[in-house]
């Protein structure tokens, strides 16, 4: 049934946008993080999101014009949590610290908090988005069974 399609890819959305945001606080708490358990300063990391079970456009308007059904998708998944290589780390010139290299100068995480906070409130925001879609769904469903009675 479409009701409970509908109330998973909302379901589905949440949860990619949860682990988000737990992926963004721990980039925040390890802004400062300069020794990690292998030695070397903490990297940020990005969620990377893709479409669950997805399916072409041409598929699935192939399926909308032969079968007259409504394609609605399948939500979404996150396929891995990548580290930021792109980004160069933060040198700072430290000679007392434990972690400076012989010219003084320490590696500080490649982490922004002015964006890790902007990504934060994004995340958020979808989060709400789908609760407002999993409850718009919801109170569609309550209104139907209330025109049976």
């Amino acid at each position: 049934m479409a009701m409970f399609q509908a109330l998973n890819i909302s379901a589905t959305g949440m949860s990619a946008q949860r682990l988000r945001m737990d992926i963004l606080s721990e980039n925040i708490a390890n802004v400062k993080t300069t020794r990690t358990q292998d030695g070397s300063p903490y990297v940020r990391k990005n969620v990377v999101f893709q479409e669950k079970d997805s399916t072409s456009f041409q598929a699935a308007l192939t399926t909308q014009l032969k079968l007259n059904h409504n394609y609605i998708g399948s939500g979404v998944k996150v396929t891995s949590i990548v580290e930021d290589t792109e980004t160069p780390m933060n040198m700072v010139y430290e000679p007392s610290h434990p972690d400076a290299d012989e010219n003084g100068y320490v590696s500080y995480p490649n982490v922004n908090p002015v964006t890790e906070m902007t990504d934060l409130i994004d995340a958020s925001r979808a989060y709400e988005a789908n609760i407002t879609a999993f409850n718009a769904t919801k109170a569609m469903a309550l209104k139907a069974l209330e025109i049976g009675t």
